[in-house]
């Protein structure tokens, strides 16, 4: 990937165990404890049957092997231990096989409220739960494939598709409005932003749209692309994505809904 990490991931012992500090396991259960208050009526309930069946312990980050036994018997799904930054070959074959890149680090005080590179937080408590659904486990896999035999130029565009639903996908449902997408779930702030703010727009997921719609990863979204379930996974994983990422290629990017970055 093009740039560099100021994390360093931990590496396991033989056995899979990494010894986390104090402190780290502190972070860990700050994090989890501001955001479980902010997950009821928000958070659609394939996450919330997800959390409970991890059952992630509150007071110390979880083990790789403690998430991947509840994985593998719902979905077949796990998670693999990643360096902080890996190549996008790698990340996309992962996913194809089924195996969930967990860089094992986690964040700073310094940057506990917002950091543009996924911690260990993010990717057990904001995805993870949502593997144990077959839908998204299917949409994700099938990502993964598409990802792994793209050329560089399509998989910018598929990135935008992975942002909008497995990132920032949130469902209008009969119940209200929930957030599936790991990005909020991991976010205080964007949840809260997603759900009640009235500057964002929010509209009925189409792809050709999603895969050309720019977005930025530092800044609340200011679209987001709705589903009515979580099982409409399934037909967009069916659909001929990639008929569609060059139709998108064809037509163009959308204009921004934001500043360039240096005029933000």
């Amino acid at each position: 990937m093009g740039k560099q990490s100021k994390y360093v991931s931990r590496t396991p012992d033989a056995n899979g165990f990494i010894d986390w500090t104090d402190e780290e396991n502190r972070i860990w259960h700050d994090l989890m404890a501001r955001q479980q208050v902010n997950l009821p009526g928000r958070a659609c309930d394939e996450y919330l049957r997800g959390l409970e069946l991890l059952d992630l312990p509150p007071d110390r980050i979880p083990q790789l092997e403690e998430v991947n036994k509840v994985l593998r018997a719902a979905t077949g799904w796990e998670t693999a231990q990643v360096p902080a930054l890996i190549p996008f070959d790698e990340f996309f074959r992962l996913l194809a096989n089924r195996q969930f890149p967990v860089a094992t680090f986690i964040r700073t005080r310094e940057e506990f409220d917002y950091l543009q590179e996924p911690d260990i937080f993010h990717e057990i408590f904001g995805h993870c739960p949502l593997l144990t659904n077959p839908a998204f486990g299917h949409f994700t896999a099938r990502y993964g494939e598409l990802g792994l035999h793209a050329e560089p130029k399509e998989r910018a565009y598929l990135a935008r598709l992975y942002w909008f639903t497995v990132e920032f996908g949130l469902l209008e449902t009969p119940q209200g409005r929930r957030i599936y997408g790991g990005g909020i779930l991991s976010s205080p702030g964007e949840t809260l932003y997603a759900m009640e703010s009235d500057q964002p727009e929010r509209c009925p997921l189409d792809v050709l749209d999603a895969l050309r719609t720019p977005y930025r990863i530092d800044i609340m979204q200011p679209i987001y692309y709705t589903l009515s379930h979580v099982e409409q996974l399934f037909e967009i994983a069916d659909m001929d994505i990639m008929k569609l990422v060059h139709q998108a290629m064809e037509l163009g990017l959308y204009e921004p809904r934001f500043p360039p970055r240096n005029a933000a």
